[in-house]
């Protein structure tokens, strides 16, 4: 597996890999997380996407030729969450095709996120993730070693915001 710089062209990619898992967790009655709506019907997480890509803050996975999974990382949090009092790199999005589920493509976005706070010599990364459901997702942050701080009340459910001294 490799990770490269993300651009335009790899949108289409992107918004595959969010449409697959949104249908993958509507399957699984977790509709809550992500809606059960494909993210490429919805202009503004299209522009989201396409923001991160043309901005710089866009990473691909790629296994075998092909985009295995996708991180956005910036400088600051999404507007739901307090900016940190020093300065951070935040992760404001992880999503993994399908396909390749099982295989720590995750994993290993979350730690080139890790590598890229170190070369920028930030010691704090950040991310948040729904804390609903049967709070699997807020377990998986913890067992990648992100530490809970702050849970934020958004638009009838809560996301729960972790920390990573790096």
């Amino acid at each position: 597996m490799r990770i490269r710089k993300g651009g335009a062209g790899d949108v289409p990619a992107v918004m595959a890999m969010l449409d697959g898992a949104v249908r993958w967790l509507a399957a699984r009655g977790r509709s809550d997380q992500w809606g059960s709506v494909p993210w490429s019907e919805i202009p503004e997480r299209v522009r989201m996407i396409r923001e991160r890509a043309d901005g710089g803050r866009l990473w691909i996975a790629e296994a075998g030729g092909a985009s295995a999974g996708a991180l956005g990382l910036g400088g600051e949090p999404l507007p739901y969450v307090a900016p940190a009092p020093e300065p951070e790199l935040y992760i404001d999005l992880l999503v993994t095709d399908r396909r390749f589920a099982g295989q720590d493509i995750g994993g290993r976005l979350l730690g080139f996120a890790r590598e890229r706070a170190r070369e920028r010599g930030v010691a704090l990364l950040r991310v948040d993730c729904w804390a609903g459901g049967d709070g699997a997702l807020v377990e998986y942050y913890r067992s990648r070693g992100f530490t809970p701080t702050e849970r934020v009340p958004v638009r009838g459910t809560a996301v729960q915001v972790f920390e990573d001294r790096v």
